[in-house]
């Protein structure tokens, strides 16, 4: 210990008052911070509410023994690393192997040197101070591993969310579509964690995920030919049969990138997005048909978000609708475009989708 280091605080466990004495007095001259303690059960609740350093402990002592004491440090998460050295009269070896099986790093048979004590003490210290060295660098590393993994996600997903805006952009004169649709997807999934039947459902990973998957709904539009994007008038039937492949386009594109990276979540949850968001509660959407709980809840979520910003905005066939309209289609598509649970959180919070959209105006 040099003279700049903080002194190390002792704690010692022991009936015998000679013992105590003795430990002690040797310790202080080595300039260490003691405590010292003749009952195990008062010493373990003063470790708990303040940790030493290292333990001296005796094994023999009324009430709670050594054993007992070592066990009950080493089951406790704050005081599981603190070094406990056994200092006992007790020789045989069955003694010091259950010493040591407590968690024990050393055993010093009673009677003792005050050197070798010394010696001992010193030893274990360093190596703790050495394991917590190692703990803080971990740590550290963790960080820095964390914050540039999350540099690399952010710039991914300023990459996918630049392309999806590309692909939006081809057709829709709402600048900022995109970014009401995360916020929209993103409240109405967490009304739904607070109340209803899809609250064990929709964990905060599942918030997450829509909000940063939700970008990529149109992504396959960019497939599309502008002649059909951009009309103006009502789309023929072979037109719009057209226009549908959109969904099954966005999903197998964004399924090739999941293929190379099959545990990302976020490309997933995107793919599901991507197919589905068109599929309505009664079957009649598309591409699939799907109906009920057979459509993913990402993409019925994703639906209400969309279906609300679309009639809010401007479109080269129609002007926006009020909020008033657009929150009655809603309503009205409650059991048949959309999951009746859905539109009752969406009733909840549309105030908040109001608020939103005035604050988000295009340009």
């Amino acid at each position: 210990m040099t003279i700049h280091e903080q002194p190390s605080t002792i704690m010692i466990v022991d009936d015998t008052p000679a013992n105590l004495q003795l430990l002690e007095t040797m310790l202080l001259e080595k300039r260490y911070r003691v405590l010292t303690f003749p009952r195990a059960d008062i010493a373990l609740k003063a470790a708990q509410k303040n940790p030493p350093d290292a333990v001296l402990l005796d094994i023999t002592m009324p009430g709670m023994d050594g054993y007992r004491f070592c066990a009950a440090l080493k089951a406790d998460e704050h005081t599981c690393r603190i070094p406990v050295i056994f200092l006992s009269g007790l020789s045989e070896p069955i003694d010091k192997v259950k010493a040591f099986s407590t968690g024990g790093v050393d055993y010093i048979t009673k009677p003792f040197y005050l050197e070798e004590v010394q010696a001992r003490l010193e030893t274990h210290l360093n190596l703790r101070r050495l394991q917590q060295e190692v703990e803080k660098h971990n740590r550290r590393l963790k960080d820095q591993v964390e914050a540039y993994a999350h540099e690399i996600i952010a710039s991914q997903m300023a990459t996918i969310f630049a392309l999806a805006k590309l692909a939006e952009s081809r057709d829709d004169d709402t600048g900022k579509h995109l970014e009401r649709v995360q916020l929209y997807s993103r409240i109405l999934a967490e009304r739904l964690a607070e109340r209803s039947i899809y609250r064990r459902e929709v964990t905060p990973d599942f918030i997450e995920n829509i909000y940063l998957a939700s970008p990529l709904h149109d992504i396959g539009k960019v497939a599309i030919a502008d002649a059909l994007l951009l009309k103006e008038g009502k789309l023929t039937a072979e037109e719009f049969e057209v226009m549908k492949t959109h969904t099954v386009i966005g999903a197998a594109t964004l399924a090739s990138v999941l293929a190379k990276y099959p545990q990302n979540v976020f490309v997933r949850t995107g793919v599901t997005i991507a197919r589905s968001h068109h599929e309505r509660w009664d079957g009649s959407g598309y591409p699939d048909g799907a109906k009920g709980e057979e459509i993913s809840l990402y993409a019925r979520v994703m639906a209400i978000a969309d279906v609300y910003d679309a009639l809010r905005s401007n479109r080269c066939y129609r002007p926006a609708m009020s909020h008033e309209e657009a929150y009655g289609m809603i309503i009205k598509g409650s059991g048949t475009h959309f999951d009746p649970s859905i539109v009752a959180a969406f009733d909840d919070i549309s105030g908040d989708l109001l608020r939103i959209s005035q604050e988000s105006v295009d340009t």
